[in-house]
């Protein structure tokens, strides 16, 4: 551009900048509208960056859409399996909202696949300790989740993993993974107790157990224990029952927690599992005994329901043992009790026995109770030797008292003393016994 000296500029040249000389600033008017073209170019200049700064951004956000659209479109799944492998490995990562958006991408339907169409149902079981990946596993090894991810995305993302608690739950084959997340939520099955005290006989096992919230058939559980067949039978060797002989005797008091499904045979089983646990070697009673398992359960069966202070079980079996030695009539009341409880129950409607009270005084002599031919050897009183079977399941208490009797004292006779606390009075010979029912106020 060339500057005129001393003049303005050319008409062309008006949108340039104006270089005012040294003559012209010393004008007022001149330095005036210097200031001004001053101000205007700087102006322009500033605009002109702006622009400049404005293009590259948006050079920058062309990329970065461009990007973000080949990772939804290309890029996306891939990363979302990697993503939710590392997840599956550290759980507490979806707890983040994206890592959280991925997996759920990445699973997809096996968030909602089910393992099989049958509609049955199962038992699971969920040990204390456990976690999600472990219940998830197990439930995939049983046949009941396709894909162990889904169960951990389901309740690690929704914050349930930590209210899995152990138990056993109802599943069904045919659950959806969010329908086994509910179940184990919610479908947990509560242990009923089953508490059988001491000296207890089968029918008032099968009356109690029909007072408890079981869902099995009370009258197939007393079915199997008073006619056990032989299958299981065979597998509890030791049993040596006479021919049509029952359980009774063998079926061990004592807490249970079960399932309130269970079969009636697997309780039975049970009851007889825990008899034998608590027997051990007392299961094979020495020769030297003199009598064998079964007639010492069913001699302790009668200590059981005589003794009731620890101090007297050997001595009671010492009486009995006594007997059995001279030859003498056992004379146990129990025994005729039982009998007569028997003939009262045949005559009562199953759901009743729950009413019926056992083990009462019969009010009169004992030795008038008539009982049919089948219970004969409980009428102790008029008939010898030992009763055919056990009148109740004994503990080991009485058990051991029958092992090793008491016989020093040569005692053949007691009596129970009243306000004594279930102690008893003993005797050598009847005329002794007679005295301490007179003294006692039994006549």
């Amino acid at each position: 551009m060339t500057i005129r000296g001393g003049g303005g500029p050319r008409s062309d040249d008006r949108t340039r900048s104006y270089a005012p000389s040294q003559a012209e600033l010393r004008d007022p008017v001149t330095r005036a509208r210097a200031a001004r073209e001053m101000r205007t170019g700087r102006k322009g200049l500033a605009g002109r960056r702006v622009a400049a700064i404005a293009g590259i951004l948006a050079v920058v956000a062309a990329v970065l859409l461009g990007s973000f659209i080949a990772f939804t479109t290309v890029l996306r799944p891939a990363v979302a399996g990697w993503v939710a492998g590392m997840a599956y490995d550290s759980p507490s990562l979806l707890g983040v909202g994206w890592i959280s958006d991925l997996v759920h991408d990445d699973l997809g339907a096996a968030l909602t696949d089910k393992a099989s169409t049958d509609p049955s149902e199962v038992d699971f079981a969920v040990q204390q300790g456990d976690t999600a990946a472990g219940i998830a596993n197990r439930l995939a090894a049983e046949g009941l989740l396709k894909d162990p991810r889904a169960f951990v995305y389901l309740t690690t993302s929704k914050g349930l993993a930590s209210q899995l608690e152990a138990g056993t739950f109802v599943l069904r084959k045919d659950m959806t993974p969010g329908q086994l997340v509910s179940a184990l939520l919610e479908s947990k099955v509560f242990a009923t107790t089953i508490a059988l005290r001491d000296g207890l006989r089968i029918e008032q096992i099968a009356a109690y157990l029909q007072t408890l919230p079981l869902k099995m058939d009370v009258s197939e559980f007393y079915s199997i224990a008073t006619r056990p067949p032989a299958a299981l039978l065979a597998d509890y060797p030791w049993l040596k029952l006479p021919k049509g002989g029952s359980l009774e005797g063998y079926l061990a008091g004592g807490i249970y927690g079960v399932d309130p499904r269970i079969e009636p045979e697997a309780l039975v089983r049970k009851l007889l599992d825990a008899f034998a646990a608590e027997m051990g070697d007392r299961l094979d009673v020495p020769a030297s005994r003199g009598l064998s398992l079964h007639e010492v359960v069913t001699l302790a069966s009668i200590v059981e329901r005589e003794a009731a202070v620890d101090s007297e079980y050997a001595k009671i079996a010492g009486v009995y043992q006594n007997r059995i030695d001279e030859g003498m009539l056992f004379n146990a009341d129990p025994t005729v009790i039982y009998g007569q409880d028997t003939v009262n129950l045949k005559g009562l409607a199953f759901d009743q026995w729950p009413t019926y009270s056992f083990w009462e005084q019969i009010g009169k002599p004992l030795a008038d109770v008539k009982l049919p031919t089948a219970l004969a050897s409980f009428q102790t009183y008029v008939n010898p030797g030992m009763p055919a079977w056990p009148i109740a399941t004994p503990t080991l208490k009485s058990i051991d008292a029958v092992l090793k009797p008491d016989t020093a004292g040569g005692y053949l006779y007691f009596v129970a003393i009243p306000d004594g606390g279930g102690k008893h009075a003993f005797a050598k010979t009847y005329e002794q016994h007679l005295a301490n029912l007179k003294k006692y106020g039994y006549e």
